[in-house]
Protein backbone atom coordinates (compact mmCIF):
# COMPACT_ATOMS: atom_id res chain seq x y z
CA UNK A 1 0.00 0.00 0.00
CA UNK A 2 1.20 3.52 -0.80
CA UNK A 3 0.33 6.60 1.25
CA UNK A 4 0.08 9.65 -0.98
CA UNK A 5 1.23 12.89 0.61
CA UNK A 6 2.13 16.36 -0.55
CA UNK A 7 5.70 17.50 0.00
CA UNK A 8 6.88 21.08 0.15
CA UNK A 9 10.35 21.12 -1.41
CA UNK A 10 10.90 24.87 -1.26
CA UNK A 11 14.51 25.54 -0.20
CA UNK A 12 15.00 21.85 0.67
CA UNK A 13 17.78 19.69 -0.72
CA UNK A 14 16.85 17.25 -3.48
CA UNK A 15 19.61 15.02 -4.87
CA UNK A 16 19.20 13.92 -8.46
CA UNK A 17 21.41 10.98 -9.40
CA UNK A 18 21.89 10.63 -13.15
CA UNK A 19 22.18 13.13 -15.96
CA UNK A 20 20.11 11.74 -18.83
CA UNK A 21 16.80 12.73 -20.43
CA UNK A 22 14.71 11.44 -17.51
CA UNK A 23 16.85 13.46 -15.13
CA UNK A 24 16.21 16.57 -17.23
CA UNK A 25 12.45 16.18 -16.92
CA UNK A 26 12.63 15.63 -13.17
CA UNK A 27 15.12 18.46 -12.73
CA UNK A 28 12.71 20.89 -14.39
CA UNK A 29 9.88 19.73 -12.10
CA UNK A 30 11.94 20.00 -8.91
CA UNK A 31 13.18 23.45 -9.85
CA UNK A 32 9.59 24.55 -10.48
CA UNK A 33 8.77 23.35 -6.95
CA UNK A 34 11.50 25.57 -5.51
CA UNK A 35 13.85 22.78 -4.44
CA UNK A 36 17.60 23.14 -3.96
CA UNK A 37 18.78 20.53 -6.43
CA UNK A 38 22.17 18.85 -6.58
CA UNK A 39 22.92 16.65 -9.61
CA UNK A 40 25.33 13.75 -9.22
CA UNK A 41 26.46 12.27 -12.55
CA UNK A 42 29.72 11.79 -14.46
CA UNK A 43 28.16 13.20 -17.65
CA UNK A 44 25.10 15.27 -18.52
CA UNK A 45 22.81 15.00 -21.51
CA UNK A 46 22.49 18.26 -23.47
CA UNK A 47 19.00 18.96 -22.07
CA UNK A 48 20.17 18.39 -18.50
CA UNK A 49 23.33 20.43 -19.03
CA UNK A 50 21.25 23.34 -20.34
CA UNK A 51 19.03 23.34 -17.24
CA UNK A 52 22.03 23.08 -14.92
CA UNK A 53 23.67 26.05 -16.60
CA UNK A 54 20.51 28.15 -16.81
CA UNK A 55 19.52 27.69 -13.17
CA UNK A 56 23.05 27.48 -11.70
CA UNK A 57 22.36 24.00 -10.32
CA UNK A 58 25.13 22.32 -8.31
CA UNK A 59 26.67 19.49 -10.36
CA UNK A 60 28.90 16.84 -8.81
CA UNK A 61 30.67 15.39 -11.84
CA UNK A 62 31.43 11.86 -10.69
CA UNK A 63 29.67 8.54 -10.02
CA UNK A 64 27.34 8.22 -7.03
CA UNK A 65 28.72 7.72 -3.53
CA UNK A 66 26.56 6.80 -0.49
CA UNK A 67 27.48 10.05 1.30
CA UNK A 68 25.69 12.02 -1.44
CA UNK A 69 22.35 11.44 0.29
CA UNK A 70 23.43 12.66 3.73
CA UNK A 71 21.82 16.12 3.58
CA UNK A 72 18.93 15.24 1.28
CA UNK A 73 15.22 15.48 2.01
CA UNK A 74 14.44 13.53 -1.16
CA UNK A 75 16.55 11.58 -3.68
CA UNK A 76 15.69 10.73 -7.27
CA UNK A 77 17.81 8.21 -9.13
CA UNK A 78 17.66 7.70 -12.89
CA UNK A 79 21.11 6.59 -14.02
CA UNK A 80 19.92 4.07 -16.59
CA UNK A 81 21.84 1.36 -14.71
CA UNK A 82 19.51 -0.72 -12.51
CA UNK A 83 22.30 -1.87 -10.20
CA UNK A 84 23.39 1.72 -9.51
CA UNK A 85 19.81 2.84 -8.97
CA UNK A 86 19.31 0.03 -6.45
CA UNK A 87 22.51 1.05 -4.70
CA UNK A 88 21.16 4.60 -4.40
CA UNK A 89 17.84 3.31 -3.05
CA UNK A 90 19.63 1.14 -0.49
CA UNK A 91 21.77 4.07 0.70
CA UNK A 92 18.61 6.14 1.15
CA UNK A 93 16.96 3.36 3.18
CA UNK A 94 19.94 3.30 5.54
CA UNK A 95 19.74 7.08 6.04
CA UNK A 96 15.92 7.14 6.21
CA UNK A 97 15.69 9.39 3.17
CA UNK A 98 12.85 8.88 0.72
CA UNK A 99 14.01 7.77 -2.72
CA UNK A 100 12.36 7.66 -6.14
CA UNK A 101 13.88 4.92 -8.26
CA UNK A 102 12.96 5.71 -11.87
CA UNK A 103 14.23 2.39 -13.20
CA UNK A 104 12.09 0.25 -10.88
CA UNK A 105 9.07 1.72 -9.10
CA UNK A 106 8.90 -1.27 -6.75
CA UNK A 107 12.40 -0.65 -5.35
CA UNK A 108 12.07 2.93 -4.24
CA UNK A 109 10.46 4.27 -1.08
CA UNK A 110 8.67 7.03 -3.02
CA UNK A 111 7.01 7.36 -6.41
CA UNK A 112 6.30 10.25 -8.72
CA UNK A 113 2.66 10.92 -9.55
CA UNK A 114 1.05 12.13 -12.75
CA UNK A 115 0.00 15.60 -11.63
CA UNK A 116 -2.38 18.31 -12.69
CA UNK A 117 -3.45 21.51 -10.99
CA UNK A 118 -6.56 23.68 -11.00
CA UNK A 119 -6.03 26.91 -9.12
CA UNK A 120 -4.70 25.96 -5.70
CA UNK A 121 -5.87 22.33 -6.00
CA UNK A 122 -3.18 19.82 -6.96
CA UNK A 123 -4.18 16.29 -8.03
CA UNK A 124 -1.75 13.41 -8.29
CA UNK A 125 -2.37 9.93 -9.69
CA UNK A 126 -0.13 7.02 -8.80
CA UNK A 127 -0.20 3.28 -8.13
CA UNK A 128 -0.35 1.42 -4.84
CA UNK A 129 1.89 -1.38 -6.15
CA UNK A 130 4.66 -1.01 -8.69
CA UNK A 131 4.48 1.73 -11.29
CA UNK A 132 2.27 2.17 -14.33
CA UNK A 133 3.02 5.66 -15.67
CA UNK A 134 0.88 5.41 -18.81
CA UNK A 135 -2.20 4.42 -16.84
CA UNK A 136 -1.57 7.22 -14.34
CA UNK A 137 -1.34 9.74 -17.17
CA UNK A 138 -4.59 8.55 -18.74
CA UNK A 139 -6.44 8.82 -15.42
CA UNK A 140 -4.92 12.24 -14.79
CA UNK A 141 -6.00 13.47 -18.21
CA UNK A 142 -9.55 12.24 -17.62
CA UNK A 143 -9.68 14.18 -14.35
CA UNK A 144 -8.20 17.20 -16.13
CA UNK A 145 -11.05 17.11 -18.63
CA UNK A 146 -13.61 17.17 -15.82
CA UNK A 147 -11.78 20.07 -14.19
CA UNK A 148 -11.74 21.97 -17.45
CA UNK A 149 -15.50 21.54 -17.80
CA UNK A 150 -16.07 22.85 -14.28
CA UNK A 151 -17.68 19.55 -13.26
CA UNK A 152 -15.63 18.85 -10.14
CA UNK A 153 -16.19 20.52 -6.73
CA UNK A 154 -13.26 22.94 -6.49
CA UNK A 155 -14.72 25.37 -3.93
CA UNK A 156 -12.95 25.80 -0.64
CA UNK A 157 -14.87 24.22 2.25
CA UNK A 158 -12.72 25.63 5.03
CA UNK A 159 -12.96 29.30 5.98
CA UNK A 160 -10.07 31.38 4.69
CA UNK A 161 -8.81 34.93 4.85
CA UNK A 162 -7.35 34.61 1.34
CA UNK A 163 -10.14 36.25 -0.62
CA UNK A 164 -9.70 37.36 -4.21
CA UNK A 165 -11.60 38.65 -7.23
CA UNK A 166 -11.51 37.22 -10.74
CA UNK A 167 -13.06 39.18 -13.58
CA UNK A 168 -14.01 36.67 -16.25
CA UNK A 169 -15.36 37.15 -19.73
CA UNK A 170 -18.33 34.92 -20.42
CA UNK A 171 -18.19 35.41 -24.17
CA UNK A 172 -21.24 35.92 -26.37
CA UNK A 173 -23.57 33.43 -24.71
CA UNK A 174 -23.00 29.68 -25.23
CA UNK A 175 -21.26 28.14 -22.25
CA UNK A 176 -18.93 26.13 -24.48
CA UNK A 177 -17.48 29.37 -25.86
CA UNK A 178 -16.14 30.28 -22.42
CA UNK A 179 -12.46 29.64 -21.73
CA UNK A 180 -11.33 26.64 -19.72
CA UNK A 181 -9.92 28.98 -17.06
CA UNK A 182 -13.24 30.82 -16.73
CA UNK A 183 -15.10 27.54 -16.17
CA UNK A 184 -12.61 26.48 -13.53
CA UNK A 185 -12.79 29.81 -11.69
CA UNK A 186 -16.57 29.57 -11.59
CA UNK A 187 -16.27 26.12 -10.04
CA UNK A 188 -14.13 27.66 -7.27
CA UNK A 189 -16.35 30.67 -6.62
CA UNK A 190 -18.12 31.45 -3.35
CA UNK A 191 -19.76 34.57 -4.79
CA UNK A 192 -20.71 35.33 -8.41
CA UNK A 193 -21.52 38.91 -9.35
CA UNK A 194 -23.20 38.54 -12.73
CA UNK A 195 -24.26 40.76 -15.63
CA UNK A 196 -27.37 40.23 -17.72
CA UNK A 197 -25.55 39.22 -20.88
CA UNK A 198 -23.35 36.21 -21.45
CA UNK A 199 -23.86 32.57 -20.40
CA UNK A 200 -25.71 33.48 -17.21
CA UNK A 201 -28.48 30.88 -17.05
CA UNK A 202 -26.38 27.92 -18.15
CA UNK A 203 -23.56 28.84 -15.76
CA UNK A 204 -25.83 29.38 -12.76
CA UNK A 205 -27.28 25.92 -13.23
CA UNK A 206 -23.82 24.43 -12.61
CA UNK A 207 -23.08 26.31 -9.38
CA UNK A 208 -23.43 24.77 -5.93
CA UNK A 209 -26.75 25.71 -4.31
CA UNK A 210 -24.98 27.69 -1.56
CA UNK A 211 -22.99 29.91 -3.94
CA UNK A 212 -24.15 33.50 -3.51
CA UNK A 213 -25.27 34.94 -6.87
CA UNK A 214 -25.72 38.70 -7.12
CA UNK A 215 -27.47 40.03 -10.23
CA UNK A 216 -26.13 43.47 -11.17
CA UNK A 217 -27.17 43.32 -14.81
CA UNK A 218 -27.80 46.56 -16.64
CA UNK A 219 -30.62 46.93 -19.14
CA UNK A 220 -31.26 49.76 -21.59
CA UNK A 221 -32.32 52.75 -19.51
CA UNK A 222 -32.10 50.82 -16.23
CA UNK A 223 -28.98 50.47 -14.08
CA UNK A 224 -30.32 48.96 -10.83
CA UNK A 225 -26.87 48.64 -9.22
CA UNK A 226 -24.54 51.62 -9.79
CA UNK A 227 -20.93 50.84 -10.69
CA UNK A 228 -19.67 52.19 -7.37
CA UNK A 229 -21.85 49.68 -5.52
CA UNK A 230 -20.62 46.84 -7.73
CA UNK A 231 -17.04 47.81 -6.89
CA UNK A 232 -17.92 47.86 -3.19
CA UNK A 233 -19.55 44.41 -3.39
CA UNK A 234 -16.44 42.89 -4.94
CA UNK A 235 -14.17 44.41 -2.30
CA UNK A 236 -16.46 43.54 0.60
CA UNK A 237 -16.86 39.84 -0.23
CA UNK A 238 -13.20 39.35 -1.11
CA UNK A 239 -12.23 41.14 2.10
CA UNK A 240 -14.29 38.55 4.00
CA UNK A 241 -12.10 35.79 2.57
CA UNK A 242 -14.40 34.70 -0.26
CA UNK A 243 -13.48 33.76 -3.82
CA UNK A 244 -15.42 36.24 -5.94
CA UNK A 245 -16.08 35.90 -9.66
CA UNK A 246 -17.28 38.95 -11.57
CA UNK A 247 -18.99 37.36 -14.56
CA UNK A 248 -19.36 39.61 -17.59
CA UNK A 249 -20.67 39.07 -21.08
CA UNK A 250 -18.07 39.27 -23.83
CA UNK A 251 -14.68 40.45 -22.58
CA UNK A 252 -14.24 42.33 -19.27
CA UNK A 253 -12.15 45.06 -20.88
CA UNK A 254 -14.38 45.77 -23.90
CA UNK A 255 -17.07 48.20 -22.70
CA UNK A 256 -17.41 46.14 -19.54
CA UNK A 257 -15.98 48.71 -17.07
CA UNK A 258 -13.60 45.98 -15.97
CA UNK A 259 -10.76 48.45 -15.64
CA UNK A 260 -12.69 50.40 -13.00
CA UNK A 261 -13.29 47.22 -11.01
CA UNK A 262 -9.62 46.27 -11.18
CA UNK A 263 -8.66 49.71 -9.86
CA UNK A 264 -11.16 49.45 -7.01
CA UNK A 265 -9.80 46.06 -5.95
CA UNK A 266 -6.17 47.17 -6.13
CA UNK A 267 -6.88 50.32 -4.13
CA UNK A 268 -8.44 48.11 -1.44
CA UNK A 269 -5.50 45.68 -1.48
CA UNK A 270 -7.62 42.83 -2.89
CA UNK A 271 -5.89 40.37 -5.26
CA UNK A 272 -7.55 40.59 -8.66
CA UNK A 273 -6.97 39.00 -12.06
CA UNK A 274 -8.74 39.20 -15.42
CA UNK A 275 -9.63 36.23 -17.62
CA UNK A 276 -10.46 37.27 -21.20
CA UNK A 277 -13.55 36.27 -23.12
CA UNK A 278 -14.65 36.38 -26.73
CA UNK A 279 -15.86 39.94 -27.32
CA UNK A 280 -19.26 40.33 -28.94
CA UNK A 281 -17.65 42.90 -31.24
CA UNK A 282 -15.91 40.02 -33.02
CA UNK A 283 -17.86 36.89 -32.15
CA UNK A 284 -21.41 38.10 -32.84
CA UNK A 285 -20.69 39.24 -36.42
CA UNK A 286 -18.87 35.92 -36.87
CA UNK A 287 -22.04 34.08 -35.83
CA UNK A 288 -23.78 35.73 -38.78
CA UNK A 289 -20.96 34.87 -41.17
CA UNK A 290 -19.44 38.36 -41.10
CA UNK A 291 -15.64 38.59 -40.74
CA UNK A 292 -14.74 42.00 -39.35
CA UNK A 293 -11.57 41.91 -41.46
CA UNK A 294 -11.20 40.31 -44.87
CA UNK A 295 -8.33 40.50 -47.30
CA UNK A 296 -9.05 42.99 -50.04
CA UNK A 297 -12.16 44.31 -48.26
CA UNK A 298 -11.30 45.55 -44.77
CA UNK A 299 -7.93 45.75 -43.04
CA UNK A 300 -8.93 47.58 -39.85
CA UNK A 301 -11.69 47.49 -37.21
CA UNK A 302 -13.11 50.39 -35.25
CA UNK A 303 -15.23 49.42 -32.23
CA UNK A 304 -17.53 52.06 -30.78
CA UNK A 305 -20.08 52.32 -27.96
CA UNK A 306 -23.38 53.53 -29.40
CA UNK A 307 -24.33 55.13 -26.11
CA UNK A 308 -21.47 57.61 -26.30
CA UNK A 309 -20.97 60.70 -28.39
CA UNK A 310 -20.19 60.19 -32.04
CA UNK A 311 -16.56 61.21 -32.45
CA UNK A 312 -14.69 62.50 -35.46
CA UNK A 313 -12.67 59.27 -35.48
CA UNK A 314 -15.86 57.19 -35.75
CA UNK A 315 -17.11 59.32 -38.65
CA UNK A 316 -13.76 58.88 -40.37
CA UNK A 317 -13.88 55.10 -39.88
CA UNK A 318 -17.39 54.98 -41.36
CA UNK A 319 -16.11 56.82 -44.41
CA UNK A 320 -12.97 54.69 -44.79
CA UNK A 321 -13.63 51.80 -47.23
CA UNK A 322 -10.86 49.71 -45.61
CA UNK A 323 -12.29 49.99 -42.07
CA UNK A 324 -15.11 48.00 -40.49
CA UNK A 325 -17.02 49.92 -37.83
CA UNK A 326 -18.62 47.72 -35.16
CA UNK A 327 -21.12 49.39 -32.85
CA UNK A 328 -22.17 47.87 -29.54
CA UNK A 329 -25.25 49.03 -27.61
CA UNK A 330 -26.26 51.13 -30.60
CA UNK A 331 -29.88 50.28 -31.44
CA UNK A 332 -31.33 53.44 -29.89
CA UNK A 333 -28.57 55.59 -31.39
CA UNK A 334 -28.89 54.17 -34.91
CA UNK A 335 -30.88 57.11 -36.42
CA UNK A 336 -28.42 59.63 -34.94
CA UNK A 337 -25.41 57.68 -36.21
CA UNK A 338 -26.84 57.23 -39.70
CA UNK A 339 -27.76 60.91 -39.93
CA UNK A 340 -24.29 62.05 -38.87
CA UNK A 341 -22.60 59.57 -41.24
CA UNK A 342 -24.63 60.73 -44.24
CA UNK A 343 -23.94 64.37 -43.36
CA UNK A 344 -20.25 63.49 -43.28
CA UNK A 345 -20.44 62.15 -46.82
CA UNK A 346 -20.55 58.40 -46.13
CA UNK A 347 -22.11 56.69 -49.13
CA UNK A 348 -25.74 55.57 -48.87
CA UNK A 349 -25.01 52.11 -50.29
CA UNK A 350 -22.54 51.20 -47.52
CA UNK A 351 -23.56 47.72 -46.33
CA UNK A 352 -24.91 47.50 -42.77
CA UNK A 353 -25.81 44.39 -40.79
CA UNK A 354 -27.56 44.21 -37.42
CA UNK A 355 -27.09 40.93 -35.54
CA UNK A 356 -29.45 40.43 -32.61
CA UNK A 357 -28.90 37.82 -29.88
CA UNK A 358 -25.80 36.43 -31.53
CA UNK A 359 -24.90 32.80 -30.81
CA UNK A 360 -28.35 32.07 -29.34
CA UNK A 361 -31.46 30.34 -30.74
CA UNK A 362 -33.03 33.82 -31.10
CA UNK A 363 -30.28 35.10 -33.38
CA UNK A 364 -31.52 37.26 -36.24
CA UNK A 365 -29.58 39.23 -38.85
CA UNK A 366 -30.98 42.24 -40.66
CA UNK A 367 -28.97 43.36 -43.68
CA UNK A 368 -29.43 46.71 -45.33
CA UNK A 369 -27.52 49.81 -46.41
CA UNK A 370 -26.71 53.05 -44.66
CA UNK A 371 -29.47 54.86 -46.51
CA UNK A 372 -32.15 52.27 -45.68
CA UNK A 373 -31.10 50.69 -42.38
CA UNK A 374 -33.13 52.92 -40.06
CA UNK A 375 -36.40 52.04 -41.79
CA UNK A 376 -35.36 48.38 -42.13
CA UNK A 377 -34.63 48.16 -38.40
CA UNK A 378 -37.94 49.78 -37.52
CA UNK A 379 -39.84 47.47 -39.88
CA UNK A 380 -38.59 44.27 -38.22
CA UNK A 381 -38.47 45.70 -34.70
CA UNK A 382 -34.74 45.41 -33.96
CA UNK A 383 -34.01 45.27 -30.24
CA UNK A 384 -31.02 44.91 -27.94
CA UNK A 385 -28.79 43.03 -27.45
CA UNK A 386 -27.50 43.68 -30.93
CA UNK A 387 -24.24 44.35 -32.71
CA UNK A 388 -24.27 46.68 -35.72
CA UNK A 389 -21.64 46.26 -38.44
CA UNK A 390 -20.95 49.05 -40.95
CA UNK A 391 -18.71 48.27 -43.90
CA UNK A 392 -18.29 46.18 -47.00
CA UNK A 393 -17.73 43.04 -44.90
CA UNK A 394 -21.46 43.22 -44.05
CA UNK A 395 -22.44 42.53 -47.66
CA UNK A 396 -24.46 39.32 -47.90
CA UNK A 397 -22.45 38.01 -50.85
CA UNK A 398 -18.99 38.55 -49.32
CA UNK A 399 -18.23 34.91 -48.51
CA UNK A 400 -20.04 33.27 -51.40
CA UNK A 401 -17.72 30.86 -53.28
CA UNK A 402 -17.59 32.91 -56.47
CA UNK A 403 -16.45 35.97 -54.50
CA UNK A 404 -13.74 33.98 -52.70
CA UNK A 405 -12.41 32.44 -55.92
CA UNK A 406 -12.41 35.77 -57.68
CA UNK A 407 -10.45 37.33 -54.84
CA UNK A 408 -7.85 34.59 -55.01
CA UNK A 409 -7.50 35.02 -58.75
CA UNK A 410 -6.96 38.77 -58.38
CA UNK A 411 -4.23 38.26 -55.78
Amino acid sequence: MTTMIGLSLIDRRVVLVGGGAVAARRLAAFLADGALVRVVAPELAPSTRALVAEHHVEWVARPFEPEDVDDAWLVHTATGDRSVDREVAAACDRKRVFCINASDGAHGSARMTAQTAAGDVVIGVGSSVGADPRRAVLVRDAIRALLDDGRLPLRRRRASTAGRVDLIGGGPGPIDLMTVRARRLLAEADVVVADRLGPTEAVMAELDPDVLVIDVGKRPGAHPVPQEEINALLVMHAGAGRRVVRLKGGDPFVYGRGGEEVIACREAGVPVEVTPGASSAISVPQAAGIPVTHRGTASAVHVVNGQGDLSTVTLQSLADPQTTTVMLMGVAALPKVVGAARAHGVRDDLPVAIVENGHTPMQRTTRSTLGEVVSAAAEVGVRNPAVIVFGDVAAAELLLPSRVHAGNAES
